[in-house]
């Protein structure tokens, strides 16, 4: 039976990778799919990957109807064995209902691929619809890493290599950008938590270590232990 299939995880754990490796291991035995993706970093209408991947797709911009193009292109004689939805955080929650019809009305496999939460932890309205409506939500097991070495888990906006937790919640940008400029970082919850990124992290490393104190909380001196 025909799936929608959410493939979700952090920035920078592979998802794009392996839209391109389900789409070249189908394509080579002979089926034809069609390709979507919404805002990918290496510009409109394209998949790409951080290993230096690319292929053409069809841009799902605001109002993009997934249901009405593929009946489009199969009734002009076209051809579609299965779909590919990259960076479907950024889709529109009507549009997650579109690929879901795809699946039942249509009969295509259908994966999709996206990061769930938004950089302050809430969940993206496209992924929540996903995880409401996929016949499966497989997590990428090909960890990403917090700086402190941990599984990230959590993503960061920073400017300037620190981390902000205000502002519109799409923001295109990349984990390897500038520190001078608006990017990401994957974070493990912990860090996150403090908010603290690789560059915070470094520049705290100067001072001396201290247990982490909540607001309203009070230190009290410790005893002195006399010889």
């Amino acid at each position: 039976m025909p799936e929608l299939v959410f493939f979700s995880g952090t920035m920078d754990c592979g998802k794009s990778t392996l839209a391109l490796q389900i789409e070249h291991n189908r394509s080579t035995r002979g089926l034809q799919g069609m390709i979507f993706t919404r805002d990918d970093r290496a510009g409109e209408g394209k998949l790409s990957s951080r290993l230096g991947l690319v292929t053409d797709a069809v841009e799902a911009a605001e109002g993009f109807d997934f249901y009405a193009y593929l009946v489009a292109h199969l009734s002009k004689g076209g051809r579609c064995d299965y779909v590919i939805a990259d960076e479907a955080q950024f889709l529109a929650p009507e549009q997650i209902d579109q690929l879901a019809r795809v699946v039942d009305d249509l009969e295509l496999d259908v994966f999709a691929f996206g990061i769930t939460t938004d950089f302050r932890s809430k969940l993206f309205p496209g992924s929540q619809r996903l995880v409401e409506l996929a016949d499966r939500v497989e997590v990428l097991q090909v960890e990403a890493l917090c700086w402190c070495g941990a599984r990230a888990t959590h993503n960061a906006r920073t400017v300037g290599g620190v981390m902000v937790v205000e502002g519109a919640q799409v923001v295109v940008g990349d984990v390897h950008q500038p520190t001078d400029v608006i990017g990401y970082e994957v974070l493990c919850r912990r860090h996150h938590r403090r908010r603290m990124t690789a560059a915070t992290a470094r520049a705290a490393a100067l001072s001396p270590d201290v247990l982490p104190v909540e607001d309203g909380e009070i230190v009290r001196d410790s005893p002195t232990v006399r010889s």
